[in-house]
Formats: structure tokens, C-alpha cells, sequence
């Protein structure tokens, strides 16, 4: 069956992606601009996806796409929202919050988003009705939805990280991360463990089963972390910081591999495409690298676009299944073209991920998924781990219980130690006197004579007792009721 399926996946993804080739050592890539891609290299259906919306007023603004690439969700500043259908270049939806505007995301498709205002962050439809406000989610600068556990994630200037499960409305868990304000957040596709970004230069990965997080890395020491990518595959992240450097590290080893200077202000915004391809805005420029720049360092980009007095950029996209890249800035947003970005396959099991779906397919879709929603205790590092068996194996398990009697063994000395240094108890006046506490010592040794002594009271009550049952019994005269002490005058 795996023969016939990769078989099957061979036929039917006739599709490659392809990047810019030169004809000979003369000519460069990089030096290849939009303009003129537009009017002499690109057909007519893809060239319509260069182009430039000036929205002056509510800037400045950030775009982010939906699973499936064919709406564009742009949200200003200044309390503009809108939906864009990418197909047709046509407005779908437009309203105005009348208040700040920090992030906004779409969440499991393009029906419903969550946008970030100055205090609270709402849900609204792709008609912009309101359909619930989040009021544990104060002043959130960044978020992510994980489509295959139905969770919006996010954190903001409180430094607290919250997941809400969409499909129920409950808080699933909420953490302190102690670093202060955070606005930089990136989830790894590949085990859905959300990557924090500090103002520390700290890279803290967490989940939502873990109330601590579960790595820590200095990324970018004594600079801030303003930016996140992560790519397709999981391995590789890309971290832009205040000290104008863009590092490449390997997650499988938690490594530096390699870095890159950027020019022009510092990275404000990163992406990595389906295909690997590194989008680096900085400044008013906006630099994309090849895909074997994460895994080697290349001398030169593979592409570069200026945008002159748009800067700094605030976001920046690419669109999944399309050789498109969006970008946010303060004059609006800006479309362009980078050949060989996209996926040209598409997974028809993914939901939500047909752009050609209509409403029937994707109420199936949101049915389906519904079902097949992981529970978050199932995120972790290594998602091979989840519903498997450990081997058994006798020196390992031998090991184990030589591990956990030495454990038992060095906390019982660590008690003994402390209860020898123990501060002993101050008392009443007169108590804590060398003769009182020598007594009181005294009192816990078991020695001959204490032995005799116990045994001797313990007789004695006895025939105390057995004295007692001999009255109540009327076997007793009266003159032995009497006390040992007032016998002689009977």
C-alpha cells in the first residue's frame, strides 16, 4: 500500500516548484525588480498579484492570508479591518472598530477572524458581526491559531500566554512567562510548540500541558527578539533581533548554524515560505534568500524589493499555494511575486486548504476537523512520542530502581541533617534551662529501671481495675472501700 500511494503521489504531483535561473555568471537574480517581472516575464493571471493599495489614513497596517490563500486579512492601526478575495481583487469585508488595533488572524478558515483591539481581543465573521469578546485577553500584541487542536494562542504586554479553545470557548490554560511584554510569536508546524520571542534576547518554545517552558535559548544576546519564522519541516528557525542580525538555528540540536547581517534598520518582520524560501523586512527593504540558506550560508540574496518611505515594514506573508508575498506597511499594503515560493501541490486531505470550496464543502470541512481535534495535552517536542510504548528492557528498569532508591536514600540524610540543625523551640520562662532540658531528655532514654517502673504502674492499675469490677459486683466489704492511706482506722 505505502508502493502504491507514493505511486500515486508521483502521478499526480506533476507540478515543481521552480526558482529564477540566470543564463550565465553575468547576470543576478537579485537584480531582477517587479516591474520588470510584471511586464516581461509573468502572464497576465499571476502579473495581477504585483500591485500597491496606499490606505494612508489607518495605517499602518498588517496582512495575513488563511489556510487556503484566497483571503487576505488586512487590519490598520488605527481600527480598520477588511477581507480581501484574492481571486477576484474584490472587497468582501470592511468595518471599523473605532479603537486601536494590535493583531488580527483568521481563525480555522476564512469565515472567522480574531483581532486584537486596544484592551480586549474579538471574534467577528467574514460579515463583521461581533460574535464574542475574550475579556481574559488583555492587550495582546501577537497571535497564533493552531488549525489541528482548534486553540488561538495568544501574549502580549501582560507576558502571559493564554490558549482558548475556539471550538468550546474555554480557557485551556494560561501561563506566566516571567520575561516581561512579548509580541514576537511563531508556531512550529511540525509539533504545533509555540516559540516566544523577549526583549532579552530569549527564545522560550512552550505547550499547553507544561506550566514552565520547555527550552530556553539566548538567541540574541543584549538585543530584543522583534521577529519569528519557523520553517515547513520544523527544523530550522530563523530569529530577527535589534542588533540587526537575522541567525539560522537547528531545532533537532538547539544550534546556531549560521547568520546574516541585515542593512537599513533591523528585522522587523520574517516569514519562511511552503517551499523554504527566507523573507527578511528590515527598514523600508524587504531581502528573500533561496532555500538552502538555512541549512548553508549563501553570499547574496536570491531576491530584494524596495518600498521608499513605506518603512519600517510591520508584516510580512506569503501566500500558501501562490508565488506571492504580502507585505504591511504604513502607507498600506504591498503585493509581489517571488517565483518559486509557493507549493504547487495541493493536499486535498488538509481541511480547509481548498480555495474552491464552496459552502457545503467547507461545513463538511469544519465537521470533519471537528472530529479529528487533538487534545493539547498531545503538543510536545518530539510528536513521535505520543501514543507510544516504551521497550522493555531489564537493565534499564535495573537502572531505574538504583536511580530512585539512591533518590529516597539522599533525601532521607538530607531530613536527618535538618532535623539535627534544627533551631529547637524557644518556651515559657524557666523551661529552656539546661536542668529542664536535660530532663526532658532524660524522659525519652529506656532504660532498667524505667522498664521496672512501667511495669509496676501498669500492675498497679490492674488492681485498680480488677478493685473497681469487685464493687460493682457487691463482693467487696465496706471497709475495703475505703482508701490504702485510711485503712489502719478500720
Amino acid at each position: 500500500n505505502a508502493m502504491a500511494a507514493a505511486d500515486a503521489e508521483e502521478i499526480l504531483h506533476t507540478h515543481t516548484a521552480g526558482l529564477v535561473e540566470v543564463e550565465n555568471d553575468m547576470e543576478k537574480t537579485i537584480q531582477l525588480t517587479q516591474r520588470q517581472l510584471k511586464n516581461e516575464h509573468l502572464e497576465e493571471n499571476i502579473a495581477r498579484n504585483v500591485y500597491d493599495l496606499d490606505l494612508n489614513e489607518y495605517g499602518p497596517y498588517k496582512m495575513r492570508y488563511d489556510r487556503s490563500g484566497r483571503y487576505a486579512l488586512l487590519s490598520g492601526a488605527r481600527g480598520h479591518v477588511s477581507i480581501v478575495d484574492q481571486h477576484s481583487m474584490a472587497l468582501k469585508t470592511e468595518f471599523f472598530v473605532g479603537e486601536s488595533i494590535r493583531d488580527a488572524c483568521f481563525l480555522h478558515s476564512g469565515s472567522m477572524m480574531a483581532v486584537s483591539q486596544d484592551k480586549n481581543v474579538f471574534i467577528y465573521d467574514d460579515e463583521g458581526v461581533e460574535i464574542h469578546r475574550l475579556d481574559g485577553h488583555r492587550r495582546v500584541g501577537g497571535m497564533e491559531f493552531l488549525p489541528y487542536h482548534w486553540l488561538l494562542a495568544t501574549v502580549g504586554n501582560t507576558g502571559v500566554l493564554q490558549y482558548q479553545d475556539t471550538s468550546t470557548g474555554n480557557l485551556v490554560s494560561q501561563h506566566r512567562t516571567k520575561l516581561g511584554p512579548c509580541h514576537a510569536i511563531c508556531q512550529n508546524p511540525f509539533n504545533s510548540v509555540l516559540h516566544l520571542g523577549h526583549t532579552n534576547g530569549t527564545v522560550t518554545l512552550w505547550s499547553p500541558s507544561s506550566s514552565e517552558y520547555l527550552v530556553k535559548m539566548l538567541c540574541h544576546k543584549g538585543s530584543p527578539i522583534t521577529s519569528l519564522a519557523i520553517d515547513r519541516s520544523g527544523r530550522y528557525m530563523a530569529t530577527g533581533g535589534g542588533d540587526s542580525k537575522v541567525k539560522i538555528f537547528d531545532l533537532r540540536m538547539l544550534k546556531e548554524v549560521h547568520s546574516y547581517k541585515t542593512y537599513g534598520g533591523a528585522p522587523t518582520c520574517l516569514d519562511i515560505s511552503q517551499t523554504g524560501v527566507l523573507g527578511i523586512g528590515h527598514g523600508c527593504h524587504t531581502t528573500f534568500w533561496r532555500p538552502e540558506a538555512l541549512k548553508v550560508k549563501m553570499k547574496e540574496p536570491y531576491m530584494k524589493h524596495q518600498l521608499s518611505g513605506k518603512g519600517p515594514l510591520e508584516s510580512l506573508r506569503f501566500r500558501p499555494f501562490e508565488d506571492v508575498c504580502g507585505i504591511g506597511h504604513n502607507n498600506g499594503i504591498s503585493s509581489i511575486v517571488i517565483p518559486g515560493s509557493g507549493e504547487p501541490n495541493l493536499d486535498s486531505m488538509e481541511h480547509f486548504t481548498n480555495p474552491y470550496m464552496d459552502t457545503k464543502q467547507r461545513r463538511e470541512a469544519e465537521v470533519r476537523s471537528l472530529l479529528e481535534k487533538l487534545s493539547p495535552d498531545m503538543i510536545a517536542l518530539d510528536p513521535d512520542s505520543v501514543g507510544g510504548i516504551e521497550e522493555s528492557n531489564l537493565i534499564q528498569r535495573q537502572q531505574r530502581m538504583r536511580d530512585l532508591a539512591e533518590e529516597a536514600d539522599a533525601k532521607k540524610a538530607v531530613d536527618r541533617e535538618a532535623a539535627k540543625n534544627k533551631k529547637e523551640k524557644k518556651r515559657m520562662r524557666g523551661r529552656s534551662k539546661i536542668a529542664k532540658k536535660l530532663q526532658r531528655k532524660q524522659k525519652n532514654i529506656v532504660d532498667e529501671n524505667m522498664i521496672k517502673l512501667k511495669e509496676l504502674r501498669d500492675q498497679e492499675k490492674a488492681e485498680r481495675e480488677r478493685q473497681n469490677e469487685a464493687i460493682e459486683d457487691g463482693g467487696v466489704e465496706e471497709n475495703d472501700k475505703a482508701p490504702a492511706a485510711l485503712k489502719r482506722f478500720f
